[in-house]
C-alpha cells in the first residue's frame, strides 16, 4: 500500500512541475494569452484602416469628384477661369504691447 501511495504521490509531484514549470506552463498560457489579444487589437486597428482605403480608391476610381477634392485640397489646384482668394488673418495688435507698466 504504501508502494502505491508513493508512485501517486510521485506522480502528482511530477506533474504539478509541468504544470506550473515545463513546457506549456501555466504563465506561458497566460502570456501567449495576452499576446493574442494585442494582435487580435492591432489586427482590428489595422482591417479598419484598410475598409477605409478601399472606399477611397473606390471613390477615386468611380469619380471625378473624390480627385477633384484632392487635387484641391492638398495640391492647391484651381479651375481655368477661378480666382484664388487667400485670406491671412493679421495678428492681435493688443497681445502685443505689454502690460507691466
Amino acid at each position: 500500500m504504501k508502494i502505491v501511495i508513493l508512485v501517486l504521490v510521485t506522480l502528482l509531484l511530477l506533474l504539478q512541475y509541468r504544470l506550473w514549470f515545463g513546457r506549456g506552463n501555466l504563465m506561458e498560457v497566460q502570456r501567449f494569452a495576452e499576446i493574442k489579444q494585442l494582435q487580435m487589437e492591432e489586427n482590428q486597428r489595422l482591417s479598419e484602416r484598410n475598409q477605409s482605403l478601399a472606399a477611397e480608391v473606390r471613390d477615386l476610381k468611380q469619380g471625378l469628384e473624390a480627385i477633384e477634392e484632392k487635387a484641391r485640397s492638398e495640391m492647391g489646384m484651381i479651375k481655368n477661369n477661378e480666382t484664388f482668394y487667400q485670406i491671412i488673418d493679421e495678428p492681435d495688435m493688443a497681445a502685443d504691447v505689454p502690460t507691466d507698466r
